[in-house]
This record gives C-alpha cells, structure tokens and sequence, in this order.
C-alpha cells in the first residue's frame, strides 16, 4: 500500500515497445473492419467476425487511452502522456467513423433480419442489445460526407478546450497562507477541523479561480458551442435529449426524479440551517462550511489513516459478502488506488475500469476525514461492479450514466448505515452529518448544476457568455436550490470551473446521473435490507445487467419502477427521516451549550 497506482498493468513506460505494436495492430484491423462491412456475405457471418474484431479493437484503444489518461490525472503536464492521448485521439476519429458505418450497415437491415440473425447465434444473442441499439443508433449519425471533417475538427475544438481545462485545473497554485499549494490540496481543506483554516481555504481557492476564469469561461463556451452544433448534425432536439439517449433514459424518469428531488429542498434546507446554528452561524451555512465536520463531545472530528480507513471497509463492506472484503484488500495491496493529493494531479475522484485484465484503478484526494473514508468506499464501489462484469464482452460493459451510480452509492449506503449502529449520540450525529452532506450535494448540488448548465446552453445559442455572467448563472442555481439554507454572502460563483463534469465533450448533462444513483441506490438498498443475504446473488446480477438494457427495463428486474414519483418519493423519505433526527440531536446538543 504505497499510496500510488501500478499503471504498469497497460505498459512498462512510454518507450515500452508493445505501444508501437498496439499502434500497428490498430492500423491494421480498421480497414479489415471497413472492408468486412462492404463485402457483402451474410449477415451472421458479418456479424460474429465484427463482434471479435471490435473487441480486439476497443481492448487496445482502451489500453492505450488509459495510460495516457491515468497519467495525466496525477501528472498533468507529463509531455509523454499528452503526446500519446494526441495520438490516440487521432487516431479515434478513424474508429468513430467505423462504428458509424456499422451503425448504418445495421440500420440498412430490416429489424426482422436482424432478429432472425441474433436468434441463429449464441455469440449474437450476447451481445443482442448492443446490436439493436446500434441499429436505432443510426438515425443519429451525422451525415457521412461531413461526419470525418466535424470529428477532426472536434479535435481542435471541445478536445482541446477539455484538455485545457484540465491542465488549468492541475497546474494553477493557490496562495494559502503564504504558502503556495496545488487547488486539489486548499479543496481538501474544506474538511478541516480548524474553521479558520476552511474558511481561509475557501477565500484562497476564490482567488485562485481568478487567475484561470478568463481560459475557463472560453472552454465551457466552445464545449457547449460544440456541443449545440453537433445536435443538428445528430437530428438531436437538444443536448439533453441527447444525453438520455445516451443514457438509455427517457424524459419521463427524468421528470418523476426532479418532482420528487425539487418537493425534498426545503426539507434540505432545514438541515443545512440547523448545521450552520451548531457551528455559530446565524444566516445559513456558509459555503465553506458544507463539508466541516461535526466535533463529537469535548473531541475535535476524528480523522483516520489509510490504514484505518481499509480495515473500517474491510470490516463493514466485508459483512454485506465477504467476496467484497476480498476484493477491495487486493485493491490496497495490489496499488489499484492513488490516493493522495499532490501537487499536478488533479481534484476529486474517480474508478476508471481496467477490462484487459479485469482490474480497476481508483483515484482519490485522501485527508483523512470520515468523507474520504465514503469516498474510498464509493470508488471501491464502481470497482466492484467492473469486477461483477468480469467475462463479458466490451461492448456489453458500456453502463449508462445513471445505473453506473448503484454500486457506488450501494456502498456508501451500507458504510454509513454500518457506522452508525451502537454509536452514542454526538457521534450520531456526526455519522447523519456525513450522509447528510453527501445526500446534500447529490441532491441539491446535482439540481443546481442542471440547471447552471441549461440556463449556458440557452445562453451559448445566442452568444458567448461572460465570465461575469457564468458567476451569477451559477449564485442563481444556487438560490434555487440551496435557498435560505446557504448564508447568501458565501456562496461560490466558480462551481462551473471547479467540476470537470460540465467540461467533457459530446457528454451533456452529467450531472442527473448522479441523483438517479443516489437514489436508485437507496431503493436497492432497501431491497437489501428486506431480503438480507439472498439478495446479493441478485444484486450481483443486477450490477452485470446494466449495460444490457433500457435503465427503466434493467430497474424493473429487481421490482423497481423509475418512472413513477412515488419511488423517487420513497428514497428521499429515508433522506428526509435522517435530517429530521439530525435535527432532533442537534436541538438537544444546542440546549445542552
């Protein structure tokens, strides 16, 4: 457990040979592939030689595009790794024409030819939800004659704006205290102890956002412009309705979801206050206050190691299957996870799948708070739903957003709820704090960034927007949705530029997925929490299906309608049910001062 990665799983270095050799086999099978789709034969035949020649083809961009990219997630300005992610990114532009000439090889075929070929093959009824929707896929597709030329140009464009934004990210320096520190390290610090010291971060971190708001504001603008003209060419109505297509979603869940999250602010709002009375704040909780924790007694918040953070989720996680157990102690002693933050690497955290060789790789900004304890616990999450679709084919691992959530929030669910058990009541309430805090942000924040990046693409289809007014766009969505529970003179204008979420091209909107995990989780959980033990065979399966359906048909399989608001309704009762004892105990401790 040395507190970085093995990336060594991909290459030795970025001299290894086997990059040149992956490079040449790429080369290779795209023309094998093209030619393979205009020859003619039957379409069983076509098919079951493309379906092995795409799995060969996505495992080596995967290869190849993960090295360059878990690199620069810890070190931003590494020139070998940009230069690899150059070509690969090039090189992208060739395999994303070919998916779309298979797309229209499929959509050239009657459904009932299609049927009848999936029905002929055990390999083609595996992957059969793969191939219809690749087949709808092509009324999608852009217009063949300028389809190259508007991914090339992407290239220069939202590519480039992304990877700008990251390195803005990474390499900008905060002055703190006289110190200079990286951004990832002064965010941390919102989990201080000290209040001084989070609200001396937070001011820093304001400052910091000053020096990079300029470059900032022009990659959102050119993402988001980007994005608006690639709908037309996609005969998308919008950029959401792209990314539920995406999100094998429709519109209706999404609603039910925000009727139900929008009916739940106030009840959010109550807690965020009662937070802000116990930490002597009289107008709301200020900003740099979301994530304090809550001192328990006479001692101040505890704080953990590493080492103490591995045994709580061996222990905890390990009840629910000891197989969990298992998998995430090789996940530590195997250097799956980086997990410090340090100056070039880049904020947050994140699972990035590792199929090759059936591993994951997790990153994190550990600082020892009971949060980085949940968000190792999250991570590790992600990495067990890669392990559950261990063996199956690549192209049937592509979970959509929303249901990419459910392992996730599945563990932190069962960690929350394990630490709470036997617990005396000021570390109760410290342990809902927590819960309550994550919640929040999955809620409340979630709501505030859809609308933060609707109200930009509204705004982009006429010009670019200011600096000044992506701040106010963003203080707006905060009003609306954090409301009286936030202090108003300590809000943060500069959200937009600290999530990478609103920056990745041609993937609008991500942020619903999150409240759909959240929530669809805790819905899961329940299922737990009623079927005990003989459940996890099912949530196992659950997991694999993901990626396998429609998220409304995957849902139903463990009884669960997402396009009703009673569900929605129904998880965030048990959130409602946590702030409303929150509240109970932190009365209690107000009338004990």
């Amino acid at each position: 457990m040395n507190g970085t990665w093995d990336l060594s799983v991909f290459y030795n270095s970025f001299d290894d040979p086997r990059i040149e050799g992956d490079f040449a086999r790429i080369d290779a099978l795209i023309p094998q592939m093209k030619e393979l789709l205009a020859g003619g034969g039957d379409a069983v035949t076509v098919l079951t030689k493309y379906a092995d020649l795409d799995e060969e083809l996505e495992t080596l961009f995967d290869k190849l595009s993960s090295f360059a990219s878990l690199t620069l997630a810890t070190e931003a300005s590494n020139a070998s790794a940009m230069q690899l992610m150059d070509r690969v990114m090039q090189l992208s532009v060739s395999a994303e024409l070919l998916g779309s000439a298979f797309s229209r090889y499929l959509g050239a075929m009657p459904a009932e030819a299609l049927e009848t070929a999936i029905a002929s093959s055990d390999k083609l009824q595996a992957i059969g939800f793969y191939l219809r929707r690749s087949r709808d896929a092509a009324r999608h597709n852009p217009a063949p004659e300028i389809e190259e030329w508007l991914l090339r140009m992407s290239l220069d464009g939202a590519s480039a704006f992304s990877t700008l934004r990251d390195q803005l990210d990474a390499t900008v320096t905060v002055d703190y205290r006289g110190e200079q520190l990286p951004l990832s390290a002064v965010r941390g610090k919102a989990e201080d102890p000290d209040p001084q010291v989070r609200r001396d971060a937070y001011l820093a971190e304001l400052a910091a956002y000053k020096k990079i708001e300029i470059p900032m504001a022009a990659c959102l603008n050119g993402i988001k412009g980007q994005g608006l003209t690639m709908i037309e060419a996609k005969h998308f109505d919008s950029i959401l309705a792209e990314s539920l297509y995406d999100s094998n979603m429709d519109q209706q869940t999404l609603d039910a979801m925000w009727t139900a999250c929008r009916e739940s602010f106030p009840a959010f709002r109550r807690y965020l206050r009662k937070k802000g009375e116990l930490l002597g704040h009289k107008n709301g909780l200020p900003f740099y206050d979301l994530f304090a924790p809550l001192q328990t007694g006479d001692s101040p918040a505890k704080t953990y190691t590493v080492e103490e953070a591995h045994d709580i989720l061996l222990r905890e996680l390990g009840k629910f299957t000891p197989d969990m157990a298992a998998f995430i102690d090789h996940a530590f002693k195997n250097d799956w996870i980086d997990l410090y933050p340090r100056e070039g690497k880049g904020g947050g955290a994140f699972c990035a799948g590792v199929p090759h060789a059936e591993q994951s790789r997790v990153l994190t900004n550990f600082t020892g708070s009971l949060g980085d304890v949940s968000t190792l616990a999250h991570e590790l999450g992600h990495a067990w739903h890669n392990h559950c679709m261990a063996g199956l084919p690549l192209c049937m691992r592509n979970e959509p957003m929303p249901l990419a959530e459910t392992a996730s929030i599945f563990n932190e669910t069962l960690l929350a709820n394990a630490l709470r058990q036997g617990v005396a009541h000021d570390q109760l309430l410290a342990l809902l704090d927590t819960d309550l805090q994550n919640s929040t942000q999955v809620v409340v924040d979630i709501y505030s960034r859809f609308l933060f990046e609707s109200a930009v693409i509204e705004g982009k289809k006429t010009h670019n927007l200011s600096v000044d007014e992506m701040k106010q766009l963003m203080l707006d969505a905060q009003d609306q949705t954090y409301g009286d529970g936030l202090d108003p003179e300590y809000r943060h204008p500069y959200m937009w530029a600290c999530k990478s979420h609103y920056y990745i091209p041609g993937l609008g909107f991500y942020n619903f997925p999150y409240a759909f995990g959240l929530l669809f989780g805790k819905g899961v959980y329940a299922q737990y929490l009623q079927k005990g033990a003989d459940f996890v065979p099912t949530y196992n399966k659950l997991l694999r299906s993901c990626g396998s359906d429609m998220v409304a048909d995957v849902a139903a399989s463990v009884g669960i309608d997402v396009r009703s608001v009673d569900f929605w309704r129904a998880s965030l009762k048990t959130i409602q049910e946590d702030i409303d004892l929150f509240i109970k105990l932190a009365d209690e401790q107000l009338k004990g001062k």
